[in-house]
């Protein structure tokens, strides 16, 4: 994506269902569980880079000892700085161990984050705040194990301000607002409930203080704790969380929208925000590795017993399809394909957009994450030649025709290469817009002037900045006759509200050109009356809210807000003929089947919440707020 996007977060979630030695005897070392942990989170790293955390629970020590371990980090190159500080921890535990290094009896009793369960978290802040308080997990402490309480997530409420009041409503007084503390907050307030009652139940039935406390783990029902919870909850989430006592879970929204995988075998149970991360780091086929169903909460008791648990009632399935177009790594075989048609699908118009002039037009890609779709792409234009050359053949060719036609290929050119350095440096530049044109080096001599067509295929063009400052400047530079942008998905004209950092109306070029266009037909009452829609809906409860923003785009064609996108990236400074191509949705439902979230294309929102935020943020952009919707 040449637009930097931000995306919130990553989990990782491992469970050892056997003794330490266990591990120590079969892999050669007690601390497999902490080295499984890093390499989960190292190889998520694109999902986080503002922050870093790992919590540790041990199962079995008595009172007096700590059990529970957390370190966080929102430092530069936070997995590295987390992980020096949980070694040299270790390191200096093992000081005095009179040679017991590989003794892992004596780490367990003696030694930190040598437990059995292991939590880990990286984070992309859209908040606006990266202090050390807003990184994952997030704890509360208490006397009592089972009130103990650790949790880690990647999500975004949108009701935040009504969940907030829940709270307070119940007497409690939160230290800040936010979703994550209203999470933990929600669900510790629930696990005291749940304590609460089953100590009075054994109580009642004649037993011991000291008898109750382990009735209490064996009994809590932690799936009715986060049904309770999480019933107003409005947004996308997986949560992964360990209570005191030993019982641990990784959670989904009902809606299914972020994603989260599991695998268990005898000797684990893990989890992560992506399926190839599991396939790599435990060296397991594809087909092992489960989705968490959609209001699913995968459980694991103290015991070590493990449960696949409803906890909200399923809706209709509305997973995001930005993970599927950029975010999630690409090495997943499913995202790879889906990448691929989604490249493959958008031919017919880019052929249309050369005069099916493939002997004159050069196709590239920008930036490497669209690799994949270009890859799609020339197979698809490799199909067309083929079915092209066939049937001329067939119906009669002389021999200098048929040289011609087997010579016919795609011309297929490197173009462009970032230059990751400059970009850090200009970020703190006064003069960004005009050093913003040298983030890309080009490769000059591969385009005929003035002749040629140069096609290049991005993952998804959201505000369109670095399109217009660096990359099309750039490709002009090269002197063809058109430049074609091809985004392999279509039109982003509404905020997210679960989870990526695209709240503002105002950032995006379609809703850019839709206002522009508006005001040159002679329509800018619309965006009067749509204010005054959304200002009327405001303290409406969210489940009778529409989402009035949908009537901005209303009197446009998709092809005319291109068109208009395409102009405004022209900005009468560039030689070439500019095009756009985007995807349509129609297509990124065929290429991705079955992730069907497309409300930041569509304004479909999967929770109510959805509508008040699209409509908040269209008043803070008609009231020239520069903030988010939520």
């Amino acid at each position: 994506m040449s637009d930097p996007l931000k995306h919130e977060c990553g989990i990782a979630y491992i469970r050892l269902l056997k003794p330490i030695s266990y591990y120590q005897e079969k892999y050669g070392t007690w601390q497999y569980g902490l080295n499984k942990l890093y390499l989960l989170l190292e190889k998520q790293h694109n999902r986080g880079q503002d922050g870093a955390g790992v919590a540790n629970l041990k199962l079995n020590l008595g009172p007096g000892n700590p059990y529970i371990y957390r370190q966080r980090s929102n430092q530069r190159e936070p997995i590295r700085q987390v992980f020096e500080v949980i070694h040299e921890a270790i390191a200096k535990a093992l000081t005095d161990s009179g040679g017991k290094e590989q003794d892992p009896g004596y780490a367990y009793e003696n030694v930190p984050y040598t437990g059995e369960i292991f939590i880990g978290h990286l984070r992309y802040g859209t908040f606006g705040r990266n202090n050390l308080e807003t990184v994952h997990p997030v704890m509360r402490a208490n006397n009592w194990k089972s009130r103990s309480l650790v949790l880690a997530g990647n999500f975004n409420l949108t009701n935040v301000d009504e969940l907030y009041q829940s709270l307070l409503r119940i007497g409690q007084h939160p230290v800040n607002y936010s979703d994550t503390v209203t999470i933990l907050e929600r669900v510790g307030h629930f696990l005291d409930v749940e304590v609460e009652a089953l100590y009075r139940k054994f109580k009642g039935e004649g037993y011991e203080k000291s008898q109750i406390t382990p009735l209490i783990a064996e009994n809590l029902e932690l799936a009715k704790i986060l049904t309770r919870a999480s019933k107003k909850w409005d947004g996308g989430y997986v949560i992964t969380g360990m209570t005191g006592q030993g019982d641990s879970f990784i959670m989904r929204d009902p809606w299914g929208i972020r994603p989260a995988f599991w695998y268990r075998d005898k000797e684990i149970l893990v989890a992560a925000s992506e399926r190839p991360v599991i396939q790599t780091v435990f060296n397991v086929p594809a087909d092992l590795i489960q989705e968490v169903s959609p209001g699913h909460a995968i459980i694991a008791k103290r015991s070590g017993q493990i449960s696949d648990c409803i906890v909200r009632e399923p809706q209709q399935r509305n997973s995001c399809s930005f993970e599927r177009i950029y975010f999630s790594r690409g090495s997943d075989k499913d995202i790879y394909l889906e990448r691929k048609m989604l490249g493959r699908l958008l031919v017919p118009e880019i052929l249309k957009q050369v005069d099916y002039d493939l002997e004159n037009s050069v196709f590239s890609y920008i930036p490497n994450t669209a690799e994949s779709a270009f890859y799609g792409m020339v197979e698809g234009l490799q199909d067309h030649v083929a079915c092209m050359s066939k049937e001329k053949i067939l119906a009669g060719v002389t021999p200098d025709e048929l040289e011609k036609l087997l010579r016919l290929r795609p011309r297929v050119e490197k173009i462009a290469i970032k230059d990751a350095k400059l970009r850090t440096f200009i970020t703190q530049d006064k003069d960004r817009d005009d050093l913003v044109a040298h983030v890309y080096d080009i490769t000059y001599g591969t385009v005929n002037k003035g002749v040629d067509n140069l096609v290049v295929i991005d993952d998804s063009i959201v505000r369109g900045t670095t399109l217009k400052k660096s990359i099309v400047r750039i490709l002009d530079r090269l002197e063809p006759k058109r430049i074609v942008v091809v985004s392999s998905s279509p039109q982003i004209r509404y905020p997210d509200c679960y989870g990526i950092d695209m709240a503002k109306l105002g950032d995006f070029i379609a809703f850019k050109a839709a206002i522009e266009l508006l005001n040159d037909r002679g329509l800018w009452e619309i965006i009067h009356q749509v204010y005054r829609k959304c200002k009327a809906d405001q303290g409406k409860p969210k489940e009778e809210i529409s989402n009035h923003v949908k009537e901005i785009y209303a009197p446009f064609t998709f092809s005319e807000i291109s068109n208009r996108i395409a102009y405004m990236m022209h900005g009468g400074k560039i030689n070439a003929e500019i095009r756009i191509i985007y995807q349509t949705v129609e297509n990124l439902h065929v290429a991705c089947p079955n992730d069907l979230g497309d409300w930041y294309f569509t304004g479909n929102y999967p929770t109510p919440g959805g509508n008040k935020v699209a409509n908040q943020s269209f008043i803070n952009y008609y009231e020239g707020k520069n903030q988010r919707g939520y």
